[in-house]
């Protein structure tokens, strides 16, 4: 399933030259394919003139706006959509995987990220007061909305600050304030909304999610999880899997693997070593959902991997 139509109607003339100017402050400092941070420590920009396939990642909180191109993101079997006219938000840390399409040297993807810490969201809701945000049933924790022309305008002149250094450490944090206000108020705003009240069993959710990421190697014991969190564990199946459209052990299974294939790539483990690292006590099984998470097994797949580099 895909999240958004693309037939929509594109962006006015403001808007556009409001994009084609971010495009340009990304190609300034991007000089060659890659990602790369900025003197604004929480955003950070891309540029890819090559496409590639779906490529898994632990994808942390963060606003995705897009200058130039179109990505596609996987999470489990849905996937989501997002280009100059929609932004994508990553509002709890999860595994994903993303594909870039129809591109090149000459129109390649140009795009910004902004991290999003869920303690700022928590303080702005606190010094802001009521925002009107409604209170709706957990939702996914990324999702895809349209573009408006203040958002957009508020990313670029976060960019721009980085043409007058000596602004960044003054103006920087108005500007991600205003960015995260706006997106509260956006009409998907109650997804970080719920997440970042506590004591919401979104909050709790993510709670879990934060256990999960620091304790993968270990064996899930759901029971404990659900007491760790202090939820029911019928609740937490539900609101998990309606959260990251996995279950808790579906997810402990991604994190697992895509560390092992990490462990493999960077520093030079055999397939059974790394499948030990992270928690699997059978080097077959650990081959087996590998082989059906990354399309082949350990060792082809680094190969792969490798002549692709």
């Amino acid at each position: 399933m895909s999240s958004l139509d693309h037939f929509q109607a594109p962006l006015d003339a403001e808007m556009e030259k409001q994009r084609a100017e971010l495009a340009a402050i990304i190609r300034r400092y991007t000089t060659d394919d890659g990602n790369y941070e900025t003197a604004v420590g929480s955003l950070f920009m891309a540029k890819h003139s090559k496409s590639h396939d779906f490529a898994p990642v632990l994808a942390q909180p963060a606003l995705c706006i897009m200058a130039q191109g179109r990505k596609e993101v996987r999470l489990a079997d849905e996937y989501f959509n997002y280009d100059p006219l929609h932004y994508l938000v990553v509002s709890v840390s999860m595994p994903l995987s993303g594909r870039i399409v129809n591109v090149t040297s000459e129109e390649p993807i140009l795009s910004v990220r902004l991290d999003i810490d869920p303690a700022e969201i928590s303080a702005l809701i606190a010094d802001a007061g009521p925002l009107g945000v409604p209170t709706r049933p957990t939702g996914r924790g990324l999702y895809v909305e349209r573009v408006d022309s203040a958002m957009l305008d508020a990313v670029l002149r976060l960019a721009r600050l980085l043409d007058t250094p000596k602004d960044i450490a003054m103006l920087a944090p108005l500007i991600r304030r205003e960015i995260l206000y706006r997106l509260l108020r956006s009409p998907q705003g109650h997804r970080l909304y719920e997440i970042a009240i506590a004591n919401s069993q979104s909050h709790r959710i993510s709670q879990a999610i934060q256990w999960l990421n620091g304790n993968y190697e270990q064996p899930l014991r759901i029971d404990d999880l659900a007491k760790e969190v202090n939820l029911s564990v019928s609740t937490l199946h539900h609101r998990f899997k309606a959260m990251t459209a996995m279950s808790p052990l579906q997810y402990q299974k991604q994190l697992r693997l895509q560390e092992a294939r990490r462990l493999m790539l960077a520093e030079g483990l055999e397939a059974s070593a790394a499948g030990y690292r992270v928690g699997y006590e059978s080097p077959s099984q650990f081959s087996r959902e590998y082989s059906r998470l990354f399309g082949a097994p350990p060792l082809r797949d680094l190969a792969r991997l490798r002549l692709s580099v």
